[in-house]
This record gives structure tokens, C-alpha cells and sequence, in this order.
């Protein structure tokens, strides 16, 4: 067990948060580490399953006395209101320490990481206004009121690569809808996942209603399992995601979730190469790479295969590996030593498979101890490949041709993941008909895309429901019916 260091200041947190107080952790305390400098930066609680019990009763109790799901939506709205007024005074710290936590480049931090989540809960402020919690239905047969009901207690799972905006998006919608909530942070990234209690404490929320325990594998399986417990929301590996749709399963709680991806950039015989690197440099290479919907199987038509290969090399090898503290630095590290050591046995994987490395496919020189790998880009890959198949989670591309546009629609759509996908092309009209023709439940055009008013999530091994939109707002709620009466 770590001892108490007073010298790390705010990073330092011995409590979790239940039932409206901070109170110790039965468990340990985890060291966090800089995945750049592998010091201690800080150190976090590691809840245990009796932190979860205490959690999850907490939350029970909220839900069940009826205080909470007996507000209107616009009452409860405006909690996350003041929430998100908070969260704007506190952006930048919030930046700062998922770059100390996880290694975000601090320029992404500072203008996705805190930004997006607070959008998020803008985006359900106004959602949550025009909820209609009733709908008259009058058709042919008895009319009738359908019911929008919160779903009880959610139980919400978030991984360390967007840990605040992948949080927000499943607490801000089940408060919306009235529910109370057990959330459950990464270990690698649960300081920032304490402020965002502390920022939800300071906007009122009464007790009960959002509790907050750091905690790992072993005490999150008993979070999804929890007789207590009405749904679940999670977002991580494919792996993890079947493990809980079978616990799940057992007892038929509902669940959503948003799982791994393979994306494919579909780049058309007519795209500007200029436009399309500069727009891959980010879909391609977003957060150091360690990003579900990142577009990592270049399909490149063989009639402009060497000069776009050429042009996506050089962009690879302009991309600034290092500080992840440097507002310049585009790459930082990965997220931990076993992070690394899988991306780089996928790297060997590859060049066993008879795909060629272009670019990259080692460690920068000269960044001291940090977890770093080089941006990769694998040539003369085809999409029976493991490279082509599996998610990397890293800085990690491979170029795959093909022969014409229908062709190019099969190998994107050959994948056991159906995430997202990217188009390419300088026709936005046939950019659109190609999108319409792919598997994925998310299209982006040219890089343009991703609205939190539609709906956010995958098919095949990508997940299971959606996140966003109205969709994401009703997965927390049950619907009843009950005759209208004195219609018609």
C-alpha cells in the first residue's frame, strides 16, 4: 500500500465518494504513474467490492425513496446546468490531469478531452428540456399513454482513453431520465473521475444520486453483477464487453454497450491527397492513437496507390513524438507498459504476416523512459491479416488496396467490428452513396461527422445499444402503456 504523500497536493485522494461524503476507501491506494516519466504523479483509491456494496446502496436508496425520479426532467436539468457552469472553471485543470494520469498530448487534452465532455452535458441540458416522459398514441385500435420510465439504478463504466467524456456520456443521461447512478472510473484514470464527483457535489445533487468508486476488474465485475443494480453502461475492449453481456445475460439487466473497433478510410480515386492526409493525420492518429473509432485500415485505390502510400508516410513521419506536457507534441506515450508491449507484438505480428513497415515500427531515441512507440504505417497488407483485423489500440495503420469502388466496400465491410468508417473523396455527393453502403454505426465524410444528437455506437463486436441523441436518453428509461381513457 502506498503511504500518504502530502507533497502531490490535489493528486492526491484517499476517499471515494458515496451517498453524498467522501469517505475512505476500504482497499489500497494505487500509485498513479506519468506514462512519460514513470514517476508518481499522484495516488487514487482502489475501491473493493465492499466500496461497490456501499456504493450501489447508496444509490438504492436514492431510487427508491423517490425524491430523485419524482423530479420533472427540467427540474433535474438543472443540476447538470450548474454542473457544466462548474466544469468550465475547471477545463483546464481537468486537461492537465488526464495528460499527467494517461499521457494525452496536452494540446488534445486542453481541446477534446475537457471540451467534449462538457458538450456532452450541454447537449443533455437541452435534450433533458424537450423530454416528453408521456406520448398520447391515437391510431386504429384503444388509444393509449406511453410511459418513459428511469430504469433504476445504472451502473457506468468508463476506460482511460476518454475517461470525462465517456463517463458524462452515460451519467448525464441517466440523471436525465431520472436514474442514480454507481460510476465506476478506470484505475489508471480515477483522479480525474473524482473531480468530476467533486464538481457534481458542488452543483447540489442530493445523496445517493451519482456514486463515484475507483476500482479494478475484479470489483467492477461485481458492480455488473450486483443484484442491485438495473443497468448497465460500459465502454472498453470487445474482450471485456462479451464478458459482461454474459453476466448480464443471467439475469436478463439491461445493458449498453460500446465496444472495440477496426475502422476503415474508404479513400476514393478522386480525393485530394492534401485534404485527406491533413484529415487523417487526426482520424488515423487521434490520441496517440488509443481511439475506438480511429480509421486504421487505409483502403487506397491501386491506381494511386504509390502516391498516396508516399503521402501518407510522410505525414506518419512528420507527427512530434513526445512530452506529452509540450503543447507541439501530437504523439505522446501510451497509457502503460503492457499498452505498449501489445502494440509492439502486433508490430511483429505483422512483419511475420509478410506486411512491410513503411514507417516507424520501433521506439523514438532520445525520450527517456516513457512508454513511446513510433507512428507505424504497414504497406503490402491485405485485410486477411491480423494487422487488418484486430484492434491495435495505437499509432499503428495499414494500407490495404484495391481495384475499384465496389471492391472497396467489400473489405471495409469484412470485418468482425462495425464501429465507424471514413470517406474520402472530392465529390461529397459519392462520398455520401459510398458511406451509405457501409457497416458501421458511424459514417464520417471527408472527417466531418460524429453528432451528439444522433446516436453513438457500433454493431457486430463493436457493441451492443446506443450512446447520444434521443436514443442514448431513452436506453435508461422503461416504457409502460396504459389506456388513454376518455379519447376519441
Amino acid at each position: 500500500m502506498s503511504s500518504p504523500r502530502s507533497e502531490l497536493g490535489s493528486r492526491h485522494r484517499e476517499e471515494i465518494f458515496v451517498d453524498g461524503k467522501w469517505v475512505r476507501t476500504t482497499g489500497w491506494l494505487r500509485d498513479v504513474v506519468s506514462p512519460s516519466t514513470l514517476e508518481v504523479v499522484g495516488c487514487a483509491p482502489d475501491g473493493t467490492t465492499e466500496d461497490v456494496d456501499r456504493a450501489v446502496a447508496a444509490a438504492r436508496r436514492a431510487f427508491d425513496d423517490g425524491s430523485w425520479p419524482g423530479l420533472s426532467p427540467t427540474e433535474r436539468v438543472g443540476y447538470l446546468e450548474r454542473a457544466s457552469e462548474l466544469y468550465a472553471r475547471r477545463s483546464g485543470e481537468l486537461a492537465e490531469l488526464i495528460t499527467a494520469e494517461m499521457g494525452s498530448p496536452i494540446t488534445f487534452s486542453r481541446n477534446a478531452q475537457g471540451p467534449i465532455a462538457r458538450h456532452i452535458l450541454n447537449y443533455f441540458v437541452q435534450r433533458g428540456r424537450r423530454f416528453e416522459t408521456e406520448q398520447q398514441r391515437i391510431g386504429l385500435s384503444l388509444p393509449a399513454v406511453v410511459l418513459h420510465e428511469p430504469v433504476g439504478v445504472v451502473a457506468a463504466i468508463a476506460p482511460w482513453n476518454y475517461p470525462q467524456a465517456l463517463m458524462l456520456m452515460k451519467i448525464a443521461p441517466a440523471l436525465v431520465a431520472g436514474c442514480t447512478v454507481v460510476a465506476k472510473p478506470s484505475p489508471e484514470t480515477a483522479l480525474d473521475g473524482l473531480v468530476l464527483a467533486e464538481i457534481f457535489a458542488e452543483a447540489g445533487l442530493p445523496p445517493g444520486v451519482l456514486n463515484v468508486v475507483p476500482a479494478d476488474r475484479k470489483a467492477g465485475e461485481h458492480l455488473v453483477s450486483h443484484p442491485s443494480v438495473d443497468r448497465v453502461a460500459f465502454t472498453g475492449s470487445t474482450l471485456a464487453g462479451k464478458r459482461i453481456a454474459e453476466i448480464c445475460g443471467r439475469d436478463l439487466r439491461r445493458c449498453t454497450l460500446e465496444l472495440g473497433g477496426k475502422s476503415a478510410a474508404v479513400v476514393l480515386d478522386d480525393a485530394d491527397v492534401a485534404a485527406t492526409m491533413a484529415g487523417l493525420r487526426d482520424h488515423a492518429f487521434r490520441n496517440s492513437g488509443q481511439t475506438c473509432t480511429n480509421e486504421t485500415r487505409i483502403l487506397v485505390p491501386r491506381s494511386r496507390q504509390r502516391e498516396l502510400v508516399d503521402a501518407l508516410c510522410e505525414m506518419a513521419s512528420s507527427l512530434l513524438v513526445g512530452d506529452p506536457t509540450d503543447p507541439a507534441t501530437e504523439i505522446g506515450p501510451m497509457v502503460s507498459e503492457r499498452q505498449r508491449a501489445r502494440i509492439e507484438a502486433y508490430v511483429g505480428i505483422g512483419r511475420e504476416e509478410g506486411a512491410t513497415v513503411a514507417v516507424g515500427g520501433g521506439r523514438p531515441a532520445g525520450l527517456g523512459p516513457g512508454w513511446y512507440v513510433e507512428p507505424t504505417v504497414f504497406v503490402d497488407a491485405h485485410n486477411g491479416m491480423r494487422i487488418a483485423r484486430e484492434e491495435i489500440f495505437g499509432p499503428v495503420v495499414c494500407v490495404i488496396p484495391y481495384e475499384d469502388e465496389r471492391e472497396a466496400i467489400t473489405i471495409a465491410n469484412d470485418s468482425e467490428y462495425g464501429l465507424a468508417a471514413g470517406v474520402w473523396s472530392s465529390d461529397t455527393d459519392r462520398a455520401a452513396r459510398v458511406g451509405r453502403q457501409l457497416r458501421a454505426g458511424m459514417i464520417l465524410l471527408n472527417g466531418q461527422g460524429g453528432s451528439f444528437d444522433a446516436p453513438f455506437g457500433g454493431i457486430r463486436q463493436s457493441g451492443i445499444g446506443r450512446e447520444c441523441g434521443i436514443e442514448g436518453l431513452l436506453a435508461y428509461t422503461e416504457t409502460k402503456q396504459m389506456p388513454l381513457l376518455g379519447a376519441g
